[in-house]
């Protein structure tokens, strides 16, 4: 066995255990107050996050998260932030929109103002960038991808969770009825709540897929992927990723793991 297959079989051993029925069955309940309660989800999910971000470095490098530099590309109001400094991490979040990063009263010391599509830092500064239910409110996120890869040092972690379209929380407050179409989920949304939704279709919520994620992972000439898994799934449902169509639908959000390749420097 090669050595990218030992590191790829590593990488998700450690959060394959984790990956419980019960853990799966706790973020749905969780996922309920997103809207009533968002420091109730977000702090379940920050937590939920640091133990799946500290499994994969861990099965990775055999390390763990203290003395890390930690880049979370859309990181809002800086949620993340006690859970990433508990772990002894340097957290950095990357915000563009200033009213989001203040949105929760949170005062995240080395917060960035910027857009994922093009990362205020130099190639291979950080040790792991992650980033978090972001990639489907983004135009371009294989751009965003492709940003995290170049940002990331080479034998560390770039960690990418995003939301499938056609999955059950794919069209965020507007579902289910994004299933008939995003622009149609929108304006019934409005019919019923007298307000835009937070997420509309075609300027905040895109349509991404699955296939969307796999596909940029096998183009990718500069890194190795190491997994691709259902973040929310139990170990043993993870194999309805290997079927196509059944994964749009079933798998809620989709999380690719890659290392950067060492750069070759020129004279």
């Amino acid at each position: 066995m090669s050595a990218l297959a030992r590191r790829r079989r590593a990488v998700t051993a450690r959060f394959a255990r984790r990956a419980t029925l019960r853990r799966s069955v706790q973020l749905l309940a969780d996922f309920r107050h997103e809207q009533s309660d968002p420091q109730l989800f977000y702090g379940a999910l920050a937590r939920d996050s640091v133990d799946m971000i500290r499994d994969l470095y861990a099965g990775s490098v055999d390390r763990d998260l203290a003395g890390t530099t930690v880049l979370d590309v859309g990181g809002g109001p800086g949620y993340f932030a006690q859970e990433f400094a508990a772990a002894g991490a340097r957290y950095l979040p990357v915000e563009p929109d200033p009213s989001e990063m203040h949105a929760a009263g949170l005062a995240v010391h080395g917060a960035v103002r910027g857009s994922g599509m093009a990362l205020p830092f130099r190639d291979s500064s950080v040790d792991i960038c992650f980033s978090s239910n972001v990639a489907e409110h983004v135009r371009e996120p294989w751009v965003m991808a492709d940003e995290m890869l170049r940002v990331t040092k080479p034998g560390g972690l770039m960690v990418l969770s995003y939301t499938i379209w056609f999955g059950p929380f794919g069209g965020h407050e507007t579902g289910p009825w994004h299933y008939l179409g995003g622009e149609r989920a929108a304006r019934r949304y409005v019919r019923k709540q007298g307000r835009e939704p937070k997420n509309r279709f075609g300027t905040s919520l895109f349509a991404v897929g699955a296939a969307d994620g796999l596909r940029w992972a096998r183009s990718v000439s500069d890194a190795d992927v190491l997994a691709a898994f259902p973040r929310y799934h139990p170990r043993w449902a993870w194999w309805v990723l290997r079927v196509p169509g059944l994964r749009e639908l079933l798998v809620s959000n989709l999380v690719i793991v890659a290392t950067p390749a060492p750069r070759v420097s020129t004279p």
